[in-house]
């Protein structure tokens, strides 16, 4: 038995650790590297990309019942058209209220409109909207951020 062993186990053990050691820094190249592609084969660099001037808004104190609207504006900073496939609230307080249903171009400017309905709501909020696109990384998160007051 402890002959089996020792061929079915440890001699393969020994032989795979040599095989593997036997590999030189020198045989390994930049063509081995190759950069990621997108979905549509393009490259993170070919890819279009956001860059939006805020991507958390901070709306302060509001007194429980009002409504918030904030747009976030953003720049398509990539080589390609940018395409938006959805955009989502974390609940159902945060609606939203229009963003580009076309393909924004390299260099174009773009906004998505939400609201932020507090009623209901109290105390500290901190809300996502979830936008996902043909960029890397697909989904983008954006927040709104403030303080629902009670009515006294």
């Amino acid at each position: 038995m402890n002959k089996w062993f020792c061929i079915v186990f440890i001699i393969p053990f020994f032989v795979s650790c040599e095989l593997t050691d036997q590999r030189r820094e020198e045989d390994i190249n930049s063509d081995m590297i190759q950069v990621p592609l997108g979905a549509d084969g393009m490259t993170d660099a070919e890819m279009p990309s956001f860059e939006f001037e805020n991507d958390v808004f901070e709306f302060g104190k509001i007194s429980q019942g009002e409504k918030v609207s904030h747009s976030f504006r953003f720049k398509n900073i990539g080589e390609a058209d940018l395409i938006i496939n959805k955009v989502e609230g974390s609940c159902g307080c945060t609606v939203m209220k229009g963003w580009p249903k076309h393909p924004v171009k390299p260099g174009e400017l773009g906004k998505i409109d939400v609201v932020f309905d507090s009623n209901g709501k109290k105390g500290i909020q901190n809300k996502t909207i979830s936008v996902v696109a043909n960029t890397y990384p697909s989904t983008t998160v954006l927040t709104l951020k403030g303080e629902v007051v009670s009515p006294i």
